[in-house]
């Protein structure tokens, strides 16, 4: 498993690359869950970190606005991402996730070098009234997506395995891999989750809390970044 770490700007970035983080996920916690942070952060944390690592960016929690969505995936490759990741947060059918997801995917298909797209439900969908994560493989093989995530929309420190069993995780990175996609975990995931994780066993497990001491407005600190990549290596 490779392990996704979300700074919020360049000291955090270069502390997580330090620990051992395989992809640098740009992102803004005050924005939401999968909330976007400036353009020039992206590219500030791309040259911090020397581009030794892909340095990923979150697009934002959104509803049924292809357009934007795919001028804010634009804007993030511009400015260095070479994963641009859209949450379907208030997402209600099938149509309108292929409607984002494809606009997105027509999107980095102009670029000179096309970032990966990632497209991201939400393991509490039920009480954010959002499109069911099981659908995602699918909607996402359709659309041309690179890479399916679950995540939860609401961080109020409830983890994706409150809301979605381990069989369910399971068949939703089967149905990925058969499909041809790459498949991360997230949300609110704690160090006691490895074991279950590692049954699991998503291509990326995507952390910010965890290695902020449990508190994801803190300050990501190396040396647990380094613990967790000891312990799911």
């Amino acid at each position: 498993m490779e392990l996704l770490i979300s700074p919020i700007n360049t000291e955090e970035a270069v502390s997580a690359l330090q620990g051992g983080a395989d992809i640098i996920d740009v992102k803004n916690p005050k924005e939401g869950s999968l909330g976007a942070n400036f353009p020039w952060v992206i590219k500030d944390v791309k040259e911090a970190i020397e581009s030794k690592k892909p340095v990923s960016a979150a697009l934002g929690d959104f509803n049924y606005k292809p357009g934007s969505a795919a001028l804010a995936a634009y804007g993030a490759a511009m400015a260095g991402a070479s994963y641009v990741k859209i949450g379907l947060y208030d997402i209600q059918t099938e149509e309108q996730a292929f409607d984002v997801l494809s606009g997105i995917v027509k999107t980095a298909s102009l670029m000179e070098e096309p970032p990966k797209v990632v497209a991201c439900g939400y393991s509490d969908y039920k009480r954010i009234n959002s499109i069911n994560p099981a659908l995602l493989p699918a909607i996402g093989a359709r659309a041309g997506v690179d890479l399916v995530m679950v995540d939860t929309g609401v961080k109020d420190g409830a983890s994706t395995f409150e809301f979605m069993s381990e069989e369910e995780l399971i068949d939703f990175v089967n149905k990925a891999h058969e499909l041809g996609l790459k498949t991360a975990i997230a949300g609110s995931l704690k160090f006691e989750d490895i074991p279950i994780l590692k049954r699991i066993n998503p291509d990326i497990i995507g952390v910010r809390g965890m290695v902020c001491g449990g508190d994801r407005t803190s300050t990501i600190k190396k040396e647990l970044v380094e613990e967790l990549k000891a312990k799911i290596s």
